[in-house]
């Protein structure tokens, strides 16, 4: 007699996630359709609003995707050939390919038993390159914020924290994208909060940190067809 075959049950089940909202979302796509605002428009600017607001930051700049933020995040601090940037030997390879992307170098430091950047070994890796560090929130788990502050405070240095996986994590009330100078998201579909494609957003209280990382993903422009610098398309 042949067994049989248990039946596996999916970690991610975008497919049930989506039947037990059908009505609302293809109402939501139906709008959109029917408005025609394929690029940005009302839906999106409510939920920059809503986001902004749930995080408590004053800016939110959607963009195409995590790894876009990371990427525009970095070329709007300044870091590009020369500069290292420090990071944890544990992420996806987004963290990575967008450091070396702006032309810096990317100081790999192992993890903690959270599989989080280990903080006590991240002084050792700093030179006078060091013009930043990224650590990355795992699996809604975050890195210890206090302390890689502490460490950034002590050397000059900026953080930009990864939080691709941490929606509104928080260390004793302060959430995941408050606690650096500014910090990405990423909304892709297996993500804690995930969309029905690719996108994500830079969040930051720095006033004219904001306008460049707006400015550089709109092609260079704040206003359509005006052009102050060359930029990409991340919208």
């Amino acid at each position: 007699k042949k067994k049989k075959k248990k039946k596996k049950k999916k970690f991610v089940d975008l497919k049930a996630q989506y039947y037990s909202i059908k009505e609302e979302v293809d109402e939501a796509i139906q709008s959109i359709l029917e408005n025609t605002s394929f690029i940005g428009g009302p839906v999106l600017a409510e939920f920059k609003d809503n986001f902004q607001r749930v995080v408590g930051v004053k800016h939110c700049i959607p963009c195409a995707n995590g790894t876009d933020a990371l990427y525009i995040s970095m070329r709007m601090m300044g870091i590009g050939p020369g500069d290292e940037v420090i990071t944890t030997a544990s992420s996806w390879i987004s963290t990575s390919e967008s450091i070396t992307q702006t032309g810096a170098t990317p100081v790999f430091v192992d993890i903690d038993e959270f599989n989080t950047i280990d903080v006590t070994k991240i002084e050792e890796k700093i030179t006078s390159a060091t013009k930043a560090i990224i650590p990355v929130h795992l699996y809604g788990q975050m890195c210890d914020m206090p302390a890689i502050m502490q460490i950034a405070k002590k050397h000059g240095v900026k953080v930009l924290e990864d939080c691709a996986q941490s929606h509104l994590s928080a260390i004793d009330g302060k959430v995941a994208g408050l606690w650096g100078d500014i910090a990405t998201f990423s909304f892709y579909p297996g993500k804690n909060l995930g969309a029905y494609g690719d996108a994500g957003c830079i969040v930051t209280n720095d006033d004219q940190l904001a306008e460049d990382c707006k400015k550089f993903a709109n092609h260079g422009s704040l206003a359509k067809h005006q052009h102050e610098i060359e930029g990409i398309n991340s919208r």
